[in-house]
């Protein structure tokens, strides 16, 4: 039988408090939402919505979002280690594993199953999402 963990973080080797431990979940929720509206932003420059009516609803770009968000995501992982939203909360994306980057398989992964979203609504005892866990990452403090 293990011990009971001490503090969120622990069982992968992180800090418990500074930069590198773990990311607290509203920052984390607040830097998803920056990229999400971001992402739409971006969308909206190239495509138009289709549905009927004048409401700002209609003229957004739905699903189109998805193509900036991935990328921003993809792309901030492998070169930055962080997304827009990440680096405005002070976060960034690290591999669990010491001294090794993100690699580019992992970030596709990773971003792959955010996009499909249900896997960050679900976490384990140290508040990393399925994405996470299966990408052997973590959002940290930077």
């Amino acid at each position: 039988m293990t011990a009971p963990q001490a503090y969120r973080g622990e069982q992968v080797g992180l800090p418990q408090t500074g930069p590198g431990s773990l990311a607290p979940t509203g920052r984390r929720l607040w830097a998803f939402v920056v990229d999400a509206i971001a992402s739409s932003l971006v969308a909206a420059l190239f495509v138009r919505g289709t549905g009927a009516g004048s409401s700002l609803a209609h003229r957004l770009p739905g699903t189109w979002s998805l193509i900036p968000f991935a990328l921003d995501y993809l792309i901030g992982a492998i070169v930055a280690g962080r997304t827009l939203g990440m680096y405005l909360f002070g976060l960034r994306l690290i591999r669990v594993t010491p001294n090794v980057a993100v690699d580019p398989g992992r970030a596709l992964l990773r971003t792959f199953l955010l996009c499909l979203f249900v896997p960050a609504l679900v976490f384990d005892r140290d508040g990393r999402g399925l994405h996470d866990r299966l990408a052997d990452t973590a959002v940290v403090r930077a």
